[in-house]
């Protein structure tokens, strides 16, 4: 072991020592931090010590305490540390949680490759315990862990070390869903520029939509929505090609050449997405720095048949496909105090959905005060309930964020995306074979399990 790295090892022992023992207002911090991210984890099916692990590795960059994160405050009380052993835990912001592919094994390592953004990592082992962990790991096989910067050549692991094996297509995008699930504040932690054009394209869906639609809120019956959405998906298809810039003389497979990709893999994406396969040929290009592409966007299934449906769409919080909005913004226009079991049920389920977001019950305060707050007072069995000065906190009960995360409308890595609809392919393959119907598999940012 080189001399750096046994002193980033000993460094981060020292670190996690200190946070662990520590007692005030550090040791609040870590235990409110620790139970927020473990009732998150409660549904994840990696439970244990590791999880345990994880979170204390999460708090050292993640942690708040009055306005410093816990890494900010082990420098400030540690000025006797060498210069290398600064530069280590400066270098040490830049740590993440990653789903890895194990891409070569080499003398004293790994090459890595994060299948969240398909960036290359050297990693080395720093002690017995993880070159034990490691010594049956062939190429191929997927883990969960969290990596740390030593120099500008190799990192080291940081946290738990999951191993999950080999992974067909389907169950990779299974734990990519997982992923995206648990570690919210991880999944382009490695890329902010993929980040910054993930929630870029959340924006510029919305303008788009605003100016086909008309309005930010649409309700139509469920067939004639997703007649509509068609359309709108051949607009924005054709809006990408002219953005593109694409040189419309040259064929498709001269594009190909040029952007180093088969002929198949570039009509596959354009199917997959909806858009022209010279629009797709201009997003494998390799001058092409973002290299995402919007998902396709569907009704879902269980709405194409309902008599009425809203679309409510964001430039933060994405979109949302609602049955009830109609009747749920009758009920609140014609609402004259008295009781209305119909209209308490809604506000109910509105309450306890979970894709409800903050933004919806906002817009309808703005709409409908008076009789938003009236109800609450009848559901809540609160009279007292004001809804000016009381929403943000009853929201916050119901665990609606006040900040939206990345909605599942954002733009995806093409390798990613690629994944998915490969993915999609082979389990409805397996689903026609074994004679289960030809209805789709759905899939948003990976699958859900």
């Amino acid at each position: 072991m080189d001399s750096i790295l046994e002193t980033a090892k000993n460094l981060h022992a020292e670190l996690l020592d200190f946070i662990l023992s520590a007692e005030g207002d550090l040791a609040t911090a870590l235990e409110t931090f620790s139970a927020e991210q473990l009732a998150k984890f409660s549904q994840s099916q990696y439970q244990g010590t590791s999880q345990n692990e994880m979170v204390v590795s999460m708090f050292i960059n993640e942690g708040v305490v009055n306005d410093k994160t816990p890494l900010d405050i082990f420098l400030a009380e540690h000025p006797e540390l060498s210069d290398v052993q600064n530069q280590l835990l400066q270098n040490w912001r830049r740590s993440f949680i990653g789903l890895f592919a194990v891409t070569q094994i080499i003398s004293d390592g790994f090459e890595l490759m994060n299948w969240m953004t398909g960036k290359n990592y050297t990693l080395k082992p720093k002690d017995e315990s993880e070159i034990q962990q490691l010594a049956r790991v062939k190429d191929g096989e997927i883990l969960l862990t969290r990596i740390s910067p030593v120099t500008e050549s190799y990192w080291m692991f940081s946290g738990p070390i999951t191993l999950m094996g080999k992974l067909g297509k389907p169950k990779l995008s299974v734990a990519i869903g997982n992923f995206k699930q648990h570690y919210k504040n991880h999944l382009y932690g490695d890329a902010p520029e993929m980040l910054e054009e993930a929630w870029l394209s959340v924006e510029r869906y919305h303008e788009s939509f605003t100016d086909f639609f008309n309005s930010d809120e649409v309700t139509l019956p469920g067939y004639k929505l997703e007649k509509k959405l068609a359309e709108f998906q051949d607009m924005v298809a054709q809006s990408q090609l002219e953005s593109a810039g694409i040189d419309s003389s040259k064929s498709l497979s001269q594009l190909a050449q040029e952007a180093g990709v088969s002929q198949e893999e570039i009509q596959d994406t354009a199917e997959s997405i909806g858009i022209d396969g010279k629009t797709a040929a201009k997003l494998f290009d390799s001058n092409n720095s973002a290299k995402m592409v919007l998902p396709k966007v569907e009704l879902p299934n269980h709405l194409k048949k309902s008599e009425q449906v809203t679309v409510i769409n964001h430039p933060r919080w994405g979109q949302v496909f609602l049955a009830n909005h109609a009747k749920l913004k009758i009920f609140l226009t014609e609402s004259d105090g008295q009781n209305n079991p119909d209209l308490e049920k809604l506000i109910r389920e509105y309450l306890e959905s979970p894709e409800i977001n903050t933004a919806i019950w906002q817009r309808l305060k703005n709409e409908y005060p008076e009789q938003l707050e009236n109800i609450l007072q009848v559901v809540l069995k609160r009279p007292e309930f004001n809804i000016k000065s009381d929403l943000e906190d009853l929201l916050r009960q119901f665990d609606k964020t006040e900040q939206p995360e990345l909605p599942e409308i954002a733009s995806v890595p093409i390798h990613l995306h690629n994944l998915f609809q490969e993915a999609l392919r082979e389990v409805n393959k397996k689903q026609k074979s074994k004679g289960k119907g030809k209805g789709k598999s759905k899939a948003g940012f990976g699958f859900k399990s």
